[in-house]
Order: structure tokens, then sequence, then C-alpha cells
């Protein structure tokens, strides 16, 4: 069977774009090919599901990063070469499907060559301070001229594309979309085991969950942290993806300025996130600015836990306040602090938060439904 899709993706790490890209993939089956522009664990995930994935390295537009203003005529070489290649691999294809700015970016290029039309999977916020100026402006023009369609991770992400200049006429929201088996399949002696393991003197744990970087907060966990009871551990899941080892460094310093070493457990990348979910107290979201969707949250909500997000960007289209989550302002410690204790305290409430929040995740935001919306715009294109 000749595949109508060739998927690209920019990195080989498995951050929560790729995360999704993988049940994308593996709901489209035998339909689609992947081609990454770098190799890593997202190309093992990949051909661990059995996918049709190549690597083709894209050379000095690795240097290329969202805050980038001019790319380099080095950068502007490899985009161009790196296009060329992808037009080739795309002979039996029928779309180009790319999951990120860079790949969208080579899948654009490509299109005038292979004559395809191209899909965008927009999962950022597109503009500052993620994006500079002058790469939101490039991005938003390169989609009005060859995007026949943007699917948007959420309406904040679809929002923040129109206002940026893009073409609302193009645009269809697909919400990600997570498995719930691997939550409810999580036995009941692997949580306790990993709470005696992690943190056997703690009466209460908190967790954040994400790759490390300032604005996914991992410092204002810390500082609320400081103001809760020395009875509570904070657990924090994830490393530094793109090259953040700087601020992972300075994590492991603000712990031990602020006196909580010994209750910060730094667990880097795991595999394991559904039991340690399920074996923490309280799932935290603590991003300082808006986030485009908020994979965790679902996550967390899918595990049986309550969850603590900022209130910004595409959280508000997850979390309903006081009804399946608990929203603060992003960036206040101290709102973060008195919610945890609050739930601590009350812990019926907290038990009825985590149960509608269950409800709501395996309602509103199924792997089954995301793959259903990829595929019928990926259709829709192809013909």
């Amino acid at each position: 069977m000749t595949a109508r899709i060739l998927a690209l993706d920019h990195t080989g790490v498995l951050g929560g774009a790729e995360l999704s890209m993988l049940d994308v993939v593996a709901g489209l089956g035998e339909d689609v090919r992947v081609r990454l522009f770098a190799d890593g664990p997202f190309r093992e995930a990949l051909s661990a599901r059995g996918a049709d994935v190549r690597v083709l390295p894209m050379g000095a537009l690795a240097n290329v990063k969202k805050g980038s203003r001019v790319p380099s005529p080095r950068a502007l070489a490899a985009a161009w070469r790196l296009a060329g290649e992808v037009a080739r691999e795309a002979h039996s294809a029928r779309v180009l499907y790319a999951n990120s700015e860079k790949a969208f970016i080579v899948a654009a290029l490509a299109a005038g060559r292979c004559h395809l039309p191209v899909v965008w999977h927009l999962r950022d916020l597109l503009g500052p301070p993620h994006f500079s100026a002058l790469n939101t402006r490039g991005a938003v023009m390169l989609a009005n001229w060859r995007a026949s369609r943007v699917i948007a991770n959420s309406r904040a992400t679809a929002d923040a594309f129109v206002a940026a200049g893009g073409d609302g006429g193009r645009v269809r929201v697909v919400h990600n979309g997570i498995a719930a088996a691997s939550f409810d399949d999580v036995p009941a002696g692997a949580a306790r085991a990993l709470r005696a393991e992690l943190s056997p003197n703690a009466a209460y744990v908190m967790a954040i969950f994400g790759r490390l970087h300032a604005w996914k907060g991992q410092q204002i966990a810390i500082d609320a942290l400081a103001q809760l009871p020395a009875d509570c551990h904070l657990w924090v899941v994830g490393a530094p993806l793109f090259g953040e080892d700087e601020f992972a460094a300075g994590l492991q310093s603000q712990a031990m300025r602020r006196g909580v070493s010994d209750r910060v457990k730094f667990l880097g990348f795991r595999h394991d996130i559904a039991p340690l979910m399920h074996a923490c107290d309280v799932v935290v979201h603590a991003s300082t600015l808006p986030e485009p969707f908020g994979r965790v949250l679902v996550e967390g909500m899918l595990a049986g836990r309550p969850v603590i997000a900022a209130a910004a960007g595409g959280v508000g289209e997850i979390i309903t306040n006081g009804t399946t989550g608990v929203l603060v302002p992003p960036g206040d410690a101290a709102a973060l602090a008195r919610a945890v204790a609050r739930l601590r305290a009350e812990p019926v409430r907290a038990a009825a938060l985590a149960s509608a929040g269950a409800v709501h995740a395996r309602a509103a935001f199924s792997l089954e439904a995301m793959v259903r919306g990829v595929r019928a715009v990926l259709d829709e294109v192809a013909g």
C-alpha cells in the first residue's frame, strides 16, 4: 500500500508535540511515512511502533531557533537542500504534513517542487516571547501562501495565529488526545512502590512534569514548596531537552537556597509518567507564559489526580476552575502554595475534582478523537 501522507518533524527528542505526533502516526498506520530532520529517541519510538521512518539531517538549519532574527546564508542553503530531499521523498505522497514550524518551512519550500498540498500542525502560540517578530511574520506569510490547512491544537493557538495575520479560513482546531489505557492499567502496588522509593517520609507529594525551562515554571513550584509544611515534597519530572542545562543547574541551587533541597526530587526524563502521576497527591502546572495546550494536564486528569494549573492560553479549554481542577495566576508561587494547601486540607473536595477531571478528560481529549480530526483534515486536503 502506498502511503498518501509524508509527515515531517525537525527534532529527534520526545517533547509534547512529538508524543502527540507519535500517536497520530500510529493511528494513521500504513497511510503515513515519517521523515525527521534529526535522530534521537523520537525516531526510536516511531520505529518501535512500526512506522516507516528515516532521518534527513538538516545541517546548518539546526542553528535557527524560534527567537532567531535573520537566518544565516548557510541555514537558508540547508533549508533549500533539505526541501529538495523532501520533494524526492514525496514522490508517491498526496499531502505533506508538518508537525513543527521548522518542518513546515521545509515542507512549504518542497511543495513548489513536488506540487503537493501542505498541512501545518501548529502546536505553538505564534508571537513573542517564544517567537521573534520576524519569525512570526515569516511563518504566517508562508502559511497564508503555502498551507492548505493549519491544524491548531487549541482555540488559543488558532487565535494567536489569526491575531498574527494568519488566514482563519485555513484553520481547523483539533485538541490533543491522549490514550487513557496507559493511565488505567497502573497497578496500585506499582504506585505505592514508587512513592515508598522516592519519598518514604512525605505525607503529601506535589509533582510537576515537563521539560526543564524557565517558562515551564519549575522555579515557581520550588518557591511554592518553600511555603508549605516540611512533610510536603515535590517531584520535578523532566529534562533540559534543548540546551537548558544552566537553568536545570539553577533549580538545584534554588532548592538549596530556599532550604528545601531535601524535599525536592529531580527525577529527570522518565518513561513511567502514568505510575508517577498515580503515586503523587497532586499534579501541578506552573507555566509562566500561556500554554498552547497543556498535555500534562490531561494526563494528570486521566491518572485520577487533582490538577492545579496556571490559567493562561489553552489551559482554560481543558480545566474549568473549581469543577475539573484549580486555576491559579501564572507565576504566582504564593497562590500555588495556597491551592496545594487547600486541596491537602480538603481531601473530599480534592477527590471530587479528580473524579470530575477524569470523566472530562476521557470525554473531551480522547486519542481516537484527535486521530479522527487530523485524518479528516488530511483527507480533505489530499482529496
